[in-house]
């Protein structure tokens, strides 16, 4: 690590439940870990900073999640061959203010003052070189002292973005120049988005910024100093947990709740925007996804077992069984293992509200998937009921699940694909494809694979409790013998 002042450390902001693309994004999994560009394999947290090679000065990121999905997150990254400078955990969320609070703080910390671009870790963005190009004018303005910020050059009057107000037209040739910021614009409705978008002096606010930590710890310091102050102590008191930086809970939920754009940049007088047209999508709704699908020549997106007969302009998407659509027009319909979407696909965007319905009625498919990550490999629930429960379970090579112990149920464990290594009570066995064994209640035991290729084993519970709560664990690889998840 040769951090330099006029470094560019990425700050990817990867807290976001993406909870307009349920089924497939939920809050246990949400939208940025998920490769939904039909393109790639890649995830769209990975592509965040894959776009970003080759640019002048770039260093490795720095993280800011949740705790829940920190595993997800050093997993991503491990598949792209990337060390971040860190992965910080929120303990709780605070939007973005007390989040780049800490990343500049973090940053200064490293001995220098470098450049901090702030980007989301949700969004697609089609031209990578101009991209770039756009960063590396941006870098003039922010080593004078400037917040830059990117504003997306219109092609539609969308609703559900913020817009911004320049004092002064941009350049109509191919000059990137920064414009002072005029005034911020909440999401407008259809009447006044109608007119802004004629006004070449308004772009969508992107959410993205350019600047020195320094910077934007004095303008915090300047115009919201209870987030930095608490962020500050936040961070001295926080804990080193293997590769993340977790901070101290009590100082960060003092902060506010608050965006960037009302702490800082609606307030300050460094203020600039510099027009982005790149191809921008924050993939908002199941609508802009098959916006920037690959369709065939009915306008259809298929992915999956899908037979579509006289169809047209729909996206279908299915994770195991058959669907069927004859004579359909403008829908998005997803089936996952435990839930289906159907919707008109203009009608799209109103599914977060549908999402909150189904968590305040306790429908617990709102919020998380029957296939659970972990820093070992996965779970997935197949069969439940009221005192049993059946899960298949996959665990990568040289991983280990916790020594751990049950009070209220027991287990059968029986292996389908690769080799375990079964501890109970101290003792361990090798088990091969179509061997079995029991783990009886308050039996400590561990589950490893030692093996090259992925274990995969159908475990049995049964019980008068079968909730992941019910582990007490002994020893663990992760670090979660304090934090028990």
């Amino acid at each position: 690590m040769n951090i330099t002042d006029n470094s560019i450390i990425p700050v990817i902001l990867s807290g976001g439940s993406g909870t307009r693309l349920w089924p497939l994004s939920r809050e246990s999994y949400p939208k940025q870990f998920l490769a939904l560009d039909s393109r790639t394999k890649k995830t769209l947290l990975q592509k965040t900073y894959e776009r970003l090679l080759g640019l002048e000065g770039l260093e490795n990121p720095i993280l800011i999640c949740n705790e829940d999905h920190r595993f997800i997150v050093a997993e991503q990254f491990r598949e792209i061959n990337t060390d971040p400078q860190a992965i910080i955990l929120e303990p709780v969320g605070r939007n973005t203010a007390p989040a780049i609070a800490v990343a500049a703080l973090q940053a200064i910390s490293l001995g220098k003052d470098p450049l901090l671009l702030i980007l989301a870790s949700d969004h697609l963005i089609e031209n990578n070189v101009e991209f770039q190009r756009v960063i590396q004018s941006a870098k003039i303005y922010a080593n004078q002292g400037k917040l830059v910020t990117f504003g997306i050059v219109p092609t539609s009057a969308e609703t559900g973005y913020g817009y911004i107000e320049t004092k002064e037209f941009p350049t109509k040739d191919n000059q990137i120049i920064g414009l002072e910021i005029n005034k911020f614009i909440e999401k407008p409705n259809k009447d006044i988005a109608e007119k802004l978008i004629k006004d070449s002096r308004f772009t969508w606010n992107s959410g993205m910024f350019l600047f020195k930590a320094s910077t934007i710890i004095s303008e915090l310091k300047k115009f919201s100093p209870e987030i930095l102050n608490n962020c500050k102590i936040a961070l001295e008191k926080d804990i080193e947990d293997l590769d993340f930086l977790r901070l101290e809970t009590e100082s960060f939920k003092k902060c506010p709740k608050i965006s960037i754009d009302i702490a800082v940049m609606e307030k300050t007088n460094l203020g600039i925007v510099l027009p982005l047209n790149v191809g921008w999508n924050d993939i908002g709704s199941w609508k802009s996804l098959w916006d920037i699908s690959k369709k065939n020549n009915d306008g259809n997106y298929i992915n999956g077992r899908i037979i579509a007969e006289k169809s047209k302009n729909c996206y279908l998407k299915g994770e195991q069984r058959l669907i069927v659509g004859i004579g359909i027009e403008n829908l998005i319909v997803v089936d996952t293992n435990d839930a289906i979407l159907v919707a008109n696909r203009d009608q799209s965007q109103n599914i977060g509200n549908i999402v909150k319905s189904l968590s305040s009625s306790a429908f617990p498919e709102g919020k998380v998937h029957r296939k659970i990550y972990r820093p070992w490999g996965n779970y997935t629930t197949i069969v439940e009921g009221n005192r049993w429960l059946v899960k298949l379970i996959e665990v990568k090579p040289n991983a280990s699940l916790s020594l751990q112990m049950h009070h209220h149920r027991a287990e059968h464990w029986v292996v389908v694909n690769g080799t375990a290594l079964i501890e109970k009570n101290g003792e361990k066995k090798l088990l091969s494809e179509n061997e079995s064994t029991f783990i009886p209640l308050g039996c400590k035991h561990r589950l490893s694979n030692p093996g090259k290729m992925r274990l995969e084993l159908i475990e049995v519970q049964s019980g008068t409790y079968l909730g992941e709560e019910d582990i007490i664990r002994f020893e663990d690889s992760y670090g979660r013998i304090k934090n028990q998840n």
